[in-house]
């Protein structure tokens, strides 16, 4: 065991990519603004680095980025005006988003891969262990995924990856991992990382999924990592490094994740996603559900 006696408080959340798949709604729009019911999707994101103790969130932002900056922002005018109404309840939602987190912001200049944008974070890092959370991925706050995975590295030392299992045709959509079982149900020791590999070539159906906690030594090996799939820097190579020598940063381990999580990357996901939250919400959950069950009895 590597005890690790530094406590993780901060998160850094990559934000810079195009959301191509969502176009035309993404050209002017930054797709972590669309909506997710009634919240963007950013802010679930944030919500969930703040429920696992990471109050200081370094986003990782690119060129027509600004809304993200301003959501998490005061908007005087606005609560004035709700102020004036006596509208509490949108004046209190409005001002959740600001009040949530110490937000601090970098550009990414060059969309160089997922690895680059996770090179960006080390000034702002230093030599601390960080969480690193894409914002396609929404975790139920039921599942707290992020807390046990800090848990693990605050125990172990290291790096803690999330891990999902896929059907065998979906692997190639992800990172692969090959794994070692623990003592624990839920955490595999991690000994080799593939990235998107055929279902051939996959060393098992345990998938990456967007939640991470690193040990700073990843930024001296991002550094040296050459451009690999998509001409890209891949923090997975990196990874792949670490987990083939742990004396580089200590072990990297994987927690097995078997909750709820919602892809908002992709335009079928995004759009199940919503409707199984706006299902589960207490003031629209009945009588949506009343209404879909009706539209799918009858129009389908």
């Amino acid at each position: 065991m590597n005890e690790s006696n530094t406590r993780i408080s901060k998160a850094v959340i990559p934000a810079a990519g195009l959301g191509t798949r969502f176009l035309p709604a993404t050209k002017a729009t930054p797709k972590e603004m669309l909506p997710v019911v009634d919240k963007p999707a950013i802010q679930y994101v944030v919500e969930e680095a703040v429920a696992a103790g990471l109050s200081d969130v370094l986003m990782v932002t690119g060129r027509n980025k600004r809304p993200l900056e301003d959501h998490f922002d005061r908007n005087y005018e606005l609560e004035e005006a709700l102020t004036r109404k006596g509208d509490e309840e949108r004046l209190k939602k409005v001002q959740e988003s600001s009040d949530l987190a110490t937000m601090h912001y970098v550009r990414q200049g060059d969309p160089r891969g997922l690895g680059h944008a996770v090179l960006c974070a080390a000034p702002h890092v230093g030599d601390q262990p960080f969480a690193v959370l894409l914002g396609d991925d929404l975790i139920d706050p039921r599942d707290p995924l992020l807390a046990r995975m800090v848990e693990i590295q605050e125990r172990e030392g290291g790096s803690v990856i999330a891990l999902m299992e896929v059907e065998p045709e979906q692997i190639h959509l992800y990172g692969c991992a090959a794994v070692e079982a623990t003592g624990e149900s839920d955490v595999v020791r991690v000994t080799r990382l593939v990235e998107k590999p055929s279902a051939a070539e996959a060393p098992s159906n345990l998938a990456i999924i967007g939640r991470y906690v690193l040990d700073p030594a990843v930024f001296a090996i991002l550094r040296e990592t050459e451009p690999g799939r998509g001409n890209e820097i891949q923090l997975t190579d990196a990874l792949e490094k670490l987990a083939a020598d742990e004396t580089i940063g200590g072990p990297v381990h994987g927690v097995v994740f078997k909750g709820r999580r919602y892809d908002t990357g992709d335009r079928g996901d995004y759009l199940r996603a919503i409707v199984r939250l706006a299902c589960e919400r207490e003031d629209l959950g009945p009588e949506f559900r009343g209404w879909l069950q009706t539209y799918v009895t009858e129009e389908m």
